[in-house]
């Protein structure tokens, strides 16, 4: 399992000199056939957000995955990029694996579960966050940030699933706790459940107060605090 060092010093501050936030609200991406793209991407169920054009000299489209905040866009005369090019593309998920059947139900093809093997940055297969190595199967300690998954759009454009459980400290602005849809709240309810059975076996009887233990559990996992024991 790789292990990744942080700067704690750099890595957990926000930054308190910009009185401007810098929201990043869309890629572009690459393609050679404009509806050959459109449709993959609905068929991913993906929000449709605009289909702009202008006679046949340009044409926009603009996709927003599930949950998110940054869209995609692709179309004609909208980049000179090759198409294809774009890679490392990072979608998080909180449930590698039912993100993964998601997409095997609406018939996209998608890798198996893969992890990093240590420190190993030079290896046969394409570069990612953990390296050049793919190891099959989840993380085995199913760490947050180590199990990916991916698949590519027609042109090759690569996309990679990221399981996140449970955010870096400082990774999160603010005290609130959020969530983008109700896939991921069941996720950490689930996450939540198993971890507080845990915690009445320790224990050895009921805890009635469980849903205070629920809520504390949730907001800690998700700002990367320690876990209530």
């Amino acid at each position: 399992m790789t292990t990744i060092e942080i700067d704690r010093e750099t890595g957990t501050k926000p930054s308190t000199s910009r009185s401007v936030d810098l929201k990043l609200e869309v890629v572009v991406i690459p393609v050679s056939d404009v509806d050959r793209a459109k449709a993959f991407y609905a068929r991913l169920g993906w929000r449709l957000d605009a289909d702009f054009s202008s006679g046949d000299d340009w044409r926009v489209i603009q996709f927003t995955p599930p949950g998110s905040a940054c869209s995609v866009i692709f179309g004609r005369n909208v980049t000179a990029a090759a198409p294809g090019s774009a890679r490392g593309l990072y979608l998080i998920v909180s449930d590698l694996d039912a993100a993964r059947q998601d997409l095997l139900d609406r018939g996209v093809e998608v890798t198996e579960p893969f992890h990093g093997a240590g420190d190993v940055h030079v290896g046969p297969d394409e570069p990612y966050l953990f390296g050049s190595v793919r190891v099959g199967g989840a993380d085995p300690k199913r760490g947050s940030y180590s199990s990916f998954a991916s698949f590519s759009d027609p042109d090759g454009n690569g996309w990679l699933f990221q399981e996140v459980t449970t955010r870096l400290p400082g990774r999160i602005a603010g005290g609130g706790t959020t969530f983008a849809s109700t896939i991921d709240l069941a996720a950490a309810l689930r996450r939540a459940a198993i971890a507080h059975g845990e915690h009445e076996t320790r224990t050895g009887g009921h805890d009635e107060n469980w849903a205070d233990w629920y809520a504390d559990h949730i907001v800690r996992e998700q700002a990367g605090q320690p876990l209530p024991s």
